[in-house]
């Protein structure tokens, strides 16, 4: 078999489904499988996917083992010659594996592969490629000089932003929304390593990945990765996991750093949670909630328009995405592919324009803003 997608899902039923669809159309022409781990989610996720989906291998655990521990559930049932760890609110393409497959047969020593990924909006993520958190360049990122300095060799390393996006590029650290990897090294190194329940073991993976000899590599190839509640970055719950996975990963693999950086980590997130503390606080006295204005100027792109316009109540709509100005962008999927729908966000993408994505099988609007 040439690829199982493994995917962990928990409490996104609209967008499990969109992915999943995009996974079954991506796979066209290749002997592939889709493995599903949901981590207890609690609501009506699996009756509401299953049925959709009669291919497709579910796994329910019956508690939250967490994101390494439930890939590797899979990892150990995985056929493929390759594994791609898949996040639950993205949208893959054909290109976004027939590529990168590509590149990994044709690179013995390539261990790993992460792509290009937008956002709903079309807007770059800079996760995508990373550098190892060694202690000068976790330094600059706890501290923001990173942000500061965002084209900066010396304080930028974080993110590399000052790697071309478009271009490949030998990376240290790949994101584990998309991570293709050869499955007899996931196997050779046992998986997630288990002590990260969320954040960090991607990290920790991709090192130890170069570790053992293998580079990882970052193509430009476009999939839109929506990102969930949990990664919103002003929230207390965010940075207490996030940083906490960065001292299990010093304690790992740096520890003759502890007396060294340990401070400065702790101090970092006590720093962020006192930004988080502050940020909302100031949005309740600054931010008094009104009536929310409903989403106007819309504009359908469709074979059926009309049809659409009246599933989705809107009332007044235009068909062409406009050059300049504000405008909801709504995509129909029973008109356009998974890969169509990728290049088109892609393509328009800029300030001022919202990308949405019209499910016809659940008649409602897949947004960004949804979760």
């Amino acid at each position: 078999m040439d690829l199982s997608i493994i995917i962990v899902s928990y409490r996104v039923k609209y967008f499990l489904e969109q992915t999943l669809r995009s996974a079954q159309e991506a796979l066209t022409g290749l002997d592939g499988e889709i493995i599903v781990v949901d981590n207890l989610s609690g609501d009506d996720t699996m009756a509401f996917v299953k049925p959709r989906f009669p291919d497709v291998k579910f796994i329910e655990n019956q508690e939250n083992v967490g994101f390494a521990r439930a890939n590797n559930q899979a990892i150990m049932q995985a056929k493929g010659e390759f594994s791609l760890i898949l996040n639950p609110d993205t949208i893959i393409t054909r290109e976004s594996l027939q590529e990168p497959l590509a590149w990994m047969r044709s690179h013995p020593k390539c261990g790993a592969i992460g792509v290009h990924m937008i956002d709903g909006d079309g807007h770059f993520l800079p996760e995508s490629k990373r550098a190892f958190p060694s202690p000068w360049v976790s330094f600059c990122k706890i501290f923001g000089l990173s942000k500061l300095f965002p084209k900066s060799r010396l304080f930028a390393k974080y993110h590399l932003r000052f790697l071309d996006e478009h271009e490949p590029h030998a990376v240290d650290i790949l994101a584990g929304a998309y991570m293709l990897c050869r499955t007899s090294l996931l196997h050779q190194l046992k998986g997630f390593d288990e002590d990260f329940f969320m954040y960090g073991e991607d990290i920790d993976l991709s090192y130890r990945m170069v570790q053992a000899g293998y580079e990882n590599w970052y193509l430009p190839v476009n999939i839109i990765h929506y990102k969930g509640e949990s990664t919103k970055k002003d929230s207390l719950q965010y940075v207490r996991i996030f940083y906490n996975a960065m001292l299990i990963f010093y304690r790992k693999h740096f520890p003759r750093f502890r007396v060294v950086v340990y401070p400065f980590i702790k101090l970092g997130v006590w720093v962020r949670q006192s930004f988080a503390i502050a940020k909302r606080l100031l949005k309740k006295v600054f931010c008094r909630k009104g009536k929310a204005e409903k989403p106007s100027n819309w504009v359908i792109l469709s074979q059926r328009a009309a049809q659409v316009a009246a599933q989705a109540a809107i009332a007044h709509y235009a068909t062409t995405v406009p050059t300049e100005g504000k405008a909801q962008v709504l995509l129909d999927d029973a008109t356009y592919s998974y890969s169509e729908i990728v290049a088109t966000i892609a393509r328009y993408s800029r300030k001022g324009l919202n990308f949405h994505i019209f499910s016809e099988a659940n008649q409602l609007i897949i947004s960004p803003k949804m979760q």
